[in-house]
């Protein structure tokens, strides 16, 4: 038996120009708004940036069997995705105009199998430490009960684009 999948993605292209021009915190949240395109990756799986304060993000998504394994569970690159992306984004929200950053470490812990019966599921990330070159962040995937399926810490790299 096969499945067919097909979605519609924001194919606007990034203007890194324009994303220097702004804090993060504002570029982040005319993604919400849908003045800037937002990753293709959260359309591709099916997740969305709900919610963005300075040092702070939450990304919503409901997986469905498209992110299945072979064992039968949402494979763990889902909640890696939606933990990533939400701390990146809560690292995003604290910089200023003209400052970028990126990932240099990502340790996730999967502590509850997810399926298409968890229905949707939060990532919620925060800041914890926020230097001038090195920020760390750490998030939480968890159900609309509370139920915890994965947390997550990450260490980035503040950049100074030329």
């Amino acid at each position: 038996m096969t499945a067919t999948r097909t979605y519609a993605y924001d194919n606007r292209p990034f203007d890194p120009a324009l994303a220097r021009s702004l804090s993060g915190l504002d570029y982040m949240r005319g993604i919400i708004r849908g003045d800037f395109p937002g990753a293709p990756i959260a359309a591709t799986l099916g997740f969305t940036l709900s919610e963005v304060d300075h040092g702070r993000a939450i990304f919503t998504g409901t997986p469905d069997r498209f992110v299945y394994n072979p064992i039968g569970v949402v494979h763990g690159g889902y909640a890696a995705t939606l933990l990533d992306s939400a701390m990146g984004c809560a690292v995003h929200s604290t910089l200023p105009a003209g400052k970028a950053y990126t990932t240099v470490d990502l340790s996730i812990s999967l502590v509850r199998a997810i399926t298409e019966r968890t229905g949707t599921v939060r990532s919620e990330a925060k800041v914890i430490h926020a230097g001038s070159s090195i920020i760390t962040a750490e998030g939480r995937l968890v159900g609309t009960d509370g139920t915890l399926y994965a947390h997550a810490t990450t260490t980035c790299l503040v950049l100074s684009p030329r």
